[in-house]
């Protein structure tokens, strides 16, 4: 049996080392004095489809050789704008790979290069292999931003892959062409958390024995499927966490449990400006989907809620190798030419009826909020059609899976550091405003953004603000409780298990004036009343937080304690434990903005209550809540 593909020693190259395996006989004819990386880890390569991206040609392959691929093999098709003429001077620079995508009968361009690909020598001769388009840029958040670092934290796993997550970049209300770099043009995204942008690209250790390249991800030869070749396949998220073994036979997207950002993201410009996306719309697309680029596949991609300026990390290294490319006169002359057909092409739309139309629609595609957006076209999972197409030992393989999951206790966590549901610092809401209001599980809740950070407005206008608490807190509180929640929020928490358990009996306590306010409408918009068994506490905490912490548990004398006040260090914890009797609250729950703020103090928190006699407990999403019970008082 063959050892794992991380295991392996990179690929022997023959003669020059510094000469690519596979490459053609026109590569590296031209003396230049910029030079592919040579890598620890073997030949990386990307691999991508362009058609008439000239403007951008110069940025990707920069990019790209920032980030540290040793090569890039891209395929081209029914080029108009010098795209093939500039990839061929780049690959006599010895800096690219360029081959031709000659399309047969019946066949769309992006899986016609895909076949072409996997015979590729400078393909079928490379250690890892990532497939991705001309609008992707990828972005690395590990070690110094280059791919080296990061695939020896991967390969010190033993994995031989990671998946890739998109993160969709909206036009950022960008109208007019620009020259400047697309990765600093366009810095605002969709939320992390929006999993309609959740596809995925993947960078894997490639063997064309063993698998054939796929759009998202490569397939696994059906002769290996039975044999002991999955076992040897591990693939990392996007946050260097162990991908679930499903993964490694089907699926094109992360799902919650399986998305991370932490490490790498692949940066989706597929809108770009108003005029970028006019000149795309007229020239067709990789794929010959007709009309993609309408109103709808606009307001899918142009997303702007949260700034995601990671890539500026790479803008001297960038501007270095452009310069670089641009001091060789061919290089120079077809870039400029591009630029000048892209710019000639757009006076011409901009006088047409057409433009302006279609700068309208675009302008009202932009106001569509994040929450009603609808994927087109829809993609229901179907459980029987996905049951059916499983092998045998796919099916084996996920009950096993299943079984592992739930015999493993507490969950690792599924998402990158909390995104966090409220604004911090002042909160004023002095100015009345007309708020949609929206039912979320037993709350009413206004999407008010004067309160709820953009990471939150999506779920919240969909109904499903704070889902993993709502569905799992009224589920896991003792019997009878009495729940003491120390930073209550808006009270969509507290309302909501009052609502579903009218066996417990809640006290809330919450500093932020702004929210507190915000707190009395949802409860009078849920008709949640203030009562016997819903009270608010008029207790502040301020300057001598830990012992007004401890005074007001010793007065509520609650079985769970709910924290979800940053301001609860655990150094302030420590201190609060310490002056409260011996009858500890039996159930103890760490979220929210405690979670925003201490989260990376986890394993030293767990070990400060574990002196305090808890242990975990509850199994919730790690990211979401730590929750502690203690071992003489577990509830029945």
């Amino acid at each position: 049996m063959a050892e794992k593909s991380s295991k392996k020693a990179p690929k022997q190259a023959s003669g020059d080392p510094s000469r690519p395996r596979g490459a053609a006989p026109l590569w590296g004819t031209v003396p230049f004095a910029l030079k592919r990386h040579i890598s620890p880890h073997g030949q990386i390569t990307a691999v991508s489809m362009m058609k008439d991206e000239g403007p951008f040609v110069i940025e990707w392959i920069a990019h790209h050789l920032a980030v540290g691929f040793t090569d890039l093999v891209v395929f081209t098709n029914d080029c108009s704008d010098g795209t093939d003429d500039m990839l061929i001077r780049l690959e006599e620079l010895g800096l690219c790979h360029h081959r031709r995508n000659v399309i047969a009968p019946g066949l769309r361009p992006q899986p016609s290069a895909l076949n072409y690909a996997q015979e590729e020598p400078v393909v079928q001769g490379s250690d890892w292999v990532m497939v991705f388009d001309a609008d992707e840029f990828v972005s690395i958040r590990y070690g110094d931003g280059r791919l080296d670092p990061m695939i020896s934290a991967a390969a010190e796993q033993g994995a031989n892959g990671i998946v890739v997550t998109w993160r969709i970049f909206g036009s950022g209300g960008v109208v007019d062409w620009s020259r400047a770099p697309v990765t600093e043009q366009y810095l605002m995204a969709a939320p992390q958390n929006w999993n309609k942008g959740w596809g995925v690209k993947t960078l894997f250790t490639f063997s064309a024995e063993h698998w054939k390249l796929g759009i998202h991800r490569p397939k696994m030869k059906t002769k290996w499927i039975k044999t002991g070749f999955p076992d040897q396949v591990k693939w990392l998220n996007g946050s260097g966490a162990e991908m679930e073994d499903y993964f490694k036979f089907r699926g094109w997207r992360s799902i919650t449990r399986t998305v991370g950002y932490d490490w790498v993201q692949l940066n989706h410009y597929a809108v770009k400006s108003v005029d970028s996306y006019a000149i795309r719309k007229m020239r067709g697309n990789v794929n010959n989907k007709s009309d993609k680029y309408n109103g709808d596949y606009w307001s899918l991609q142009d997303r702007n809620e949260v700034r995601d300026d990671t890539m500026l990390r790479y803008t001297e290294a960038r501007n270095q190798i452009m310069a670089q490319l641009l001091s060789d006169p061919e290089l120079y002359r077809l870039h400029h030419a591009a630029l000048a057909r892209a710019e000639g092409r757009l006076a011409e739309l901009r006088g047409t009826e057409g433009y302006q139309q279609l700068k309208s629609d675009l302008a009202k595609a932009s106001e569509i909020p994040i929450g009603q957006i609808v994927a087109k076209p829809p993609q229901p999972r179907d459980r029987e059609k996905i049951a059916n197409l499983m092998s045998d030992v796919e099916r084996a393989r996920a009950q096993k899976s299943k079984v592992e999951r739930k015999s493993k206790g507490p969950k690792e966590a599924s998402e990158g550091v909390p995104m966090g549901s409220y604004v911090a610092g002042k909160i004023d809401l002095s100015e009345d405003q007309q708020l949609e209001v929206i039912t979320n599980h037993s709350m009413r809740l206004p999407a008010d953004d004067r309160v709820f950070t953009a990471a939150a407005m999506p779920s919240l206008r969909v109904g499903k603000f704070e889902r993993g608490l709502a569905r799992k807190m009224p589920q896991v509180l003792a019997k009878g409780a009495i729940v003491l929640e120390i930073g209550s929020a808006t009270g969509f928490l507290a309302g909501h298990c009052a609502n579903i358990r009218p066996d417990i009996s809640v006290v809330l306590q919450e500093d932020n004036p702004g929210l507190a306010q915000m707190m009395h409408l949802v409860c009078a918009l849920s008709k949640r009343d203030f009562n016997a068994r819903f009270q608010l506490s008029q207790v502040k905490l301020d300057d001598d937080i830990s012992g007004q912490a401890a005074d007001l548990i010793r007065k509520t004398c609650p079985t769970s304690l709910l924290i979800g006040d940053g301001r609860l260090s655990p150094p302030v914890l420590k201190l609060v434990f310490a002056a409260l009797p011996a009858a500890l609250p039996a159930q103890l729950f760490l979220y929210g903005r405690w979670m925003e703020a201490f989260l990376g103090t986890l394993p030293q928190t767990a070990e400060l209550l574990e002196g305090l006699g808890y242990r975990p407990a509850f199994d919730f999403d790690p990211n979401i809540c730590q929750a502690f019970t203690l071992k003489d008082q577990e509830p029945k």
